[in-house]
């Protein structure tokens, strides 16, 4: 029986244009930092780019911004900025030339690349005392109480197993990753928004977990989820407040 809070449209049926509308902003904070610890300002480049949450933000900061994704649907999906330029590219072959780079970013992405292939192309094209940061965000909290347990057992429990490997990287912020460079003290951050139930579900549809219970036939677990969710959530429309941690593991190259 469908429950009459319960969102109709299938949430967890998403691409490219979903990353661009559902995966939460930056706060401003981290773009004026980063271009704080920037030795120039000429040239910022951001691996792994998405649609390009972080690298828009830095536009305001440098004379050039190259955002840089290897999945020709999230270059489709980027949003145009002023000073910005998007190229479909891999981490690990990056079309720059050698020290032109200031500023060398990977937001909620470096997990996914070969490190030392990606390490060793950042050295390439840094400048003298360019700055390397690997950003992520943790796991999410729900306010309140409630909405947060059940939220951590699906994340957890119902779907935990197909998530990649790779997720327990971000998870831990990084920290148990190689990191080759001069480490340098990042402040704490926080991404804070306030959400729909729409928001919330929509952005856990851009999760690659997500996808593979859907490719595995298990729509169930999925739908229970939305049921159980709802319910707790009440007026879909109630906005809510969600927030994630930052980590950032920080560099001089």
């Amino acid at each position: 029986m469908r429950n009459d809070t319960e969102p109709r449209k299938n949430w967890f049926d998403a691409g490219g244009s979903a990353y661009a509308q559902f995966r939460p902003e930056y706060p401003a904070g981290l773009s004026t930092f980063l271009a704080g610890v920037s030795p120039a300002r000429e040239l910022a480049v951001d691996v792994g780019c998405g649609n390009g949450q972080l690298t828009r933000q830095l536009a305001p900061y440098f004379d050039s911004v190259l955002g840089l994704d290897s999945s020709e649907d999230q270059i489709a999906n980027a949003q145009a900025e002023d000073k910005v330029r998007y190229l479909c590219a891999p981490a690990e072959r990056l079309p720059l030339a050698d020290n032109t780079a200031s500023l060398i970013t990977a937001a909620q992405a470096a997990h996914w690349f070969d490190l030392p292939t990606f390490y060793a192309e950042a050295r390439r094209i840094a400048v003298e005392n360019a700055v390397i940061a690997l950003i992520s965000y943790g796991i999410l909290r729900l306010e309140p109480d409630d909405l947060q347990e059940r939220f951590i057992d699906f994340y957890r429990n119902e779907i935990g197993h197909y998530w990649p490997p790779e997720r327990k990287l971000v998870d831990t912020g990084y920290a148990g990753i190689s990191f080759p460079f001069d480490e340098r003290a990042a402040p704490e951050m926080e991404i804070y928004r306030a959400w729909e139930l729409g928001d919330f579900l929509g952005y856990l549809s851009t999760w690659s977990a997500v996808r593979y219970v859907n490719d595995a036939g298990r729509e169930d677990i999925l739908t229970a989820f939305v049921r159980d969710i709802s319910e707790l959530w009440g007026d879909p429309t109630k906005k809510r407040p969600v927030s994630w941690p930052i980590n950032m593991r920080l560099g001089t190259i």
